[in-house]
């Protein structure tokens, strides 16, 4: 009887382990390092705390939500991938548990459509309750997304789709403290976050399958434009990302100003320089790895910025 249950808690732990694998949880996670730095950034301060909580509780379901809708669009696609060749680094961030666990088999297709319904049925209601704006930023984001994975064998500009879906979950927060946020705050954040997105999520994301995705004739930007102006547009678009998150760091806070830019400029060199430039002279998959790997970490890293500039305003 014991050994019996034992044995049924471990497959409910591994399924449960393997839904979250699906909605890519670690990466989910840090993701939402993003609306967090936003809205502090943007007040000054926190929200108050009922706001917080519900704000931590949609910001998750809406992550593990979106994240699981690209394993459901891209279904097709990923199973015959994985029947090609395995496609999963092993250090890769998004690989941590397993990579695509229903085009592996390790998960029904009715499994993912309940957990990714359940979860945008919880953001929805969270989102509602924040601000109903943020309900219709949630479906914009979701249709986006949708699209994004339809591109996959018709425009290597899906990336800007991408940048898109990315910056949804930062502007959401920002409705959801603020029914009519700031104009020029919105659109800074949106062009940091968005070049950050380009640069150093999907371009290295995409170079990890570039040989598999040539096999497809998928339209991504390393397959479309090459090793070189890849690396190139990675490096820009980083470097890009870090002027724009600088200069709004710097002004938002009484802070000195000197001391915002010596902490964003750092975070910007280690997290998203200094692997873009590696990346540009190297150009092996490993090298993109740890790009993606790296400048994942930038939204924690702002907001651990934004809370030190807070305490010493």
């Amino acid at each position: 009887m014991t050994e019996t249950y034992a044995n049924a808690s471990a497959d409910r732990f591994k399924r449960l382990k393997l839904l979250f694998a699906l909605s890519r949880t670690p990466h989910g996670l840090l993701d939402m390092a993003t609306p967090a730095f936003s809205v502090l950034l943007y007040l000054g301060g926190f929200p108050p705390i009922g706001v917080v909580l519900l704000g931590l509780i949609t910001a998750f379901a809406g992550y593990t939500a979106i994240y699981a809708l690209n394993d459901l669009i891209d279904y097709r696609s990923d199973k015959k991938k994985n029947n090609r060749a395995s496609n999963a680094p092993d250090n890769y961030l998004d690989a941590m548990v397993v990579r695509h666990p229903m085009a592996q088999g390790l998960l029904t297709l009715k499994a993912g459509i309940l957990w990714t319904a359940g979860w945008s049925l919880v953001a929805l209601g969270g989102a509602y309750l924040l601000n109903p704006m943020c309900v219709v930023i949630f479906f914009a984001g979701a249709a986006l997304e949708t699209v994004y994975c339809l591109l996959w064998r018709i425009s290597p500009w899906r990336s800007v789709v991408s940048g898109f879906v990315k910056n949804s979950g930062p502007v959401a927060a920002l409705f959801a403290v603020d029914p009519s946020p700031s104009l020029l705050f919105t659109l800074f954040l949106f062009s940091g976050l968005f070049f950050w997105e380009i640069g150093g999520q999907n371009i290295p994301a995409d170079w990890t399958d570039v040989d598999l995705d040539r096999r497809f004739n998928a339209k991504t930007i390393p397959v479309h434009l090459g090793k070189d102006k890849s690396a190139s547009l990675a490096l820009v678009s980083l470097a890009t990302a870090c002027i724009l998150m600088m200069f709004l760091m710097a002004l938002q806070f009484s802070a000195p100003i000197w001391l915002s830019i010596i902490l964003a400029a750092a975070a910007g060199t280690a997290l998203l320089l200094a692997p873009a430039v590696k990346l540009y002279y190297g150009k092996k998959r490993q090298d993109a790895i740890l790009l993606f790997n790296l400048a994942s970490y930038y939204p924690l890293s702002l907001l651990v910025i934004t809370l030190l500039l807070w305490l010493v305003s």
